[in-house]
């Protein structure tokens, strides 16, 4: 029986060999029937059942697995040479094989179903955990996404350096500009725990392509503040924006999905890398339009239809919109949520001190350490978006510079956070998540610091470059993108889409509340009130994160 199976089910899995004592040795694989071009498949077959795969020995050792494998064994592989150092081990097991001994061994410890259920639950984890053992389970998807999470923050950066202008052009003053970019924030304020939760009961792929859908009517409706002329319209029009890029907990807890937990860090700050691009690097098409339409006074118009430095960026927006839809609808596959697996004792002794209570009993050590990422997540994000709403008026008050220049420093030093947020899978491997919190949150303090006290005049414009470079190049993309991936190792095996669109939430708060408070203080106590104000929110954070330091790594690992 056992053969007929092998013959017609196979899927992958990983176990150790006994000898004849009944001691645990090295791994030993059913290699029948597979030629030379079998051994080194990666992939998955079409009905959802895996095809041979070939680790080598240190990645055999790494994938431990509980024994659920029925049939014979043979003799590891060898690969290129008989030195033994290209060795490799192929390993079948028997899906329908496993959940016949499922059975038997249920009826054998009179356990019922329930033994049944547990044993058979730990195929579809174990398929998971070996084939993303190092790489993504579906690239397809994962760019996708990436290109879903960029136009979200393009649709901030692209407006970034002709914001302050379109709100001279409306009317408005630095507390209109504090509300406008305040309004972007509430709009993925109201929206993110509704996409997070839906994507978990609805799919990816149906809440992804109506957030996209609302995004370009959004960027229409930017497009006509220019012909309304009212600062209220701008809100509406930031707000709207706001609804249709709350998206981010969608698209973190896709990737957690598709990506092994102990990587995770370097598959989010890649996410991170394309979503920091979208809102530090993208300001240079902003400037590009701005400086090709305005300082050339060119514009182009046909009844409600205006190109000119505003509005092309708007049109651009609602273009790239357009391409990601056909994209989602033709290309992307949404993932359906299976049950998970069996518990291990690590996992269960982890909850065991997630669950037990802190701060005089009111929470449990899980909900302090959730409520404590999230409050990192809000002093990181909120200090962004107060240089975001204040940068350039800075620039042109402090350093003489035009809104395309100032945009232009911006986009650059957003560009060396891209190629930061990339490297951090190296730095993963010498520092955990809360020694790069903490490393980031003091950098930024640097950057922050550097520019306090400087009065209204022509200054060096290498201080306000060396201060953007700080916070934009180093300290806020390290330091947000290692509190990211630590929320996602806290929430493990809980509904990731839900808790992550929650924790989006709170960075979108930051992004409403900071720059409101940053127009108000910059208002009536001037531009250095507002960066001690950053400075403290930050040294706040940073003594929270050492001070919980024992307690987060564990609830981490």
């Amino acid at each position: 029986e056992r053969q007929q199976l092998r013959g017609s089910h196979r899927s992958t899995c990983c176990t150790r060999g006994t000898d004849q004592a009944g001691h645990s040795a090295e791994p030993q694989h059913s290699c029948e029937g597979m030629t030379e071009s079998d051994q080194p498949y990666q992939s998955i077959a079409a009905d959802g059942l895996a095809s041979p795969i070939a680790l080598s020995a240190p990645q055999q050792r790494q994938q431990q697995a509980p024994v659920l494998m029925s049939g014979e064994v043979s003799q590891p592989l060898t690969q290129g040479g008989t030195d033994g150092n290209s060795e490799h081990h192929v390993v079948h097991f028997d899906s329908l094989a496993i959940d016949n001994e499922a059975k038997h061994l249920a009826v054998a410890k009179d356990g019922g179903e329930d033994v049944h259920d547990d044993v058979r639950s730990y195929a579809p984890s174990i398929l998971s955990s070996v084939l993303t053992a190092d790489e993504i389970s579906d690239k397809t998807g994962f760019f996708i996404v990436c290109l879903v999470i960029l136009i979200g923050d393009m649709s901030r950066g692209v407006f970034f350096p002709t914001m302050w202008p379109l709100v001279q052009h409306v009317g408005g003053d630095t507390v209109t500009l504090g509300y406008s970019v305040a309004a972007f924030s509430f709009g993925r304020i109201m929206s993110s725990p509704l996409f997070g939760s839906w994507s978990v009961t609805h799919g990816y792929t149906k809440t992804l392509i109506l957030s996209v859908s609302i995004l370009a009517m959004g960027t229409l409706l930017y497009s006509q503040v220019y012909n309304v002329a009212k600062p209220e319209f701008l809100i509406f029009g930031q707000t709207i924006l706001g609804v249709g890029s709350g998206t981010l907990g969608v698209t973190r807890a896709f990737v957690a999905d598709v990506t092994p937990n102990r990587n995770r860090t370097t598959y989010m700050a890649w996410l991170t890398a394309v979503q920091y691009a979208g809102f530090t690097v993208t300001p240079f098409f902003g400037a590009f339009f701005y400086k090709i339409f305005m300082d050339g006074d060119r514009e182009l118009r046909s009844g409600i239809f205006v190109l000119n430095g505003f509005t092309a960026p708007a049109y651009f927006m609602a273009l790239i919109c357009f391409i990601t839809l056909i994209l989602l609808v033709t290309k992307f596959q949404g993932r359906n949520r299976s049950k998970g697996a069996k518990k291990s004792k690590r996992e269960l002794a982890k909850d065991e001190v997630a669950n037990s209570r802190t701060l005089f009993g009111l929470l449990t050590v899980y909900d302090a350490c959730i409520l404590g990422c999230m409050l990192l997540n809000v002093a990181t994000k909120g200090s962004i978006a107060s240089f975001e709403t204040l940068g350039i008026a800075f620039a042109e008050g402090h350093f003489n510079l035009s809104a395309s220049q100032a945009g232009t420093i911006v986009a650059t030093c957003g560009s060396i956070g891209v190629v930061s947020l990339l490297c951090m899978g190296q730095l993963a491997k010498y520092l955990s998540d809360v020694q790069m919190i903490v490393g980031g949150m003091l950098i930024m303090i640097i950057g922050v610091l550097s520019i306090v006290g400087m009065e209204a005049d022509e200054n060096s414009v290498w201080r306000y470059m060396f201060a953007i470079f700080l916070i934009y190049s180093i300290g806020y993309p390290i330091g947000h993108t290692a509190v990211i991936g630590l929320f996602s190792k806290i929430v493990g095996r809980r509904p990731q889409g839900t808790l992550l669109g929650w924790f989006a939430s709170a960075g979108s708060l930051a992004r409403m509340m900071f720059p409101i408070m940053s127009g108000y203080v910059a208002d009536s106590q001037g531009m250095s009130a507002v960066f001690l104000v950053l400075t403290v929110v930050l040294a706040l954070a940073t003594i929270f994160t050492l001070a919980a330091n024992n307690t987060l790594r564990a609830l981490s690992s």
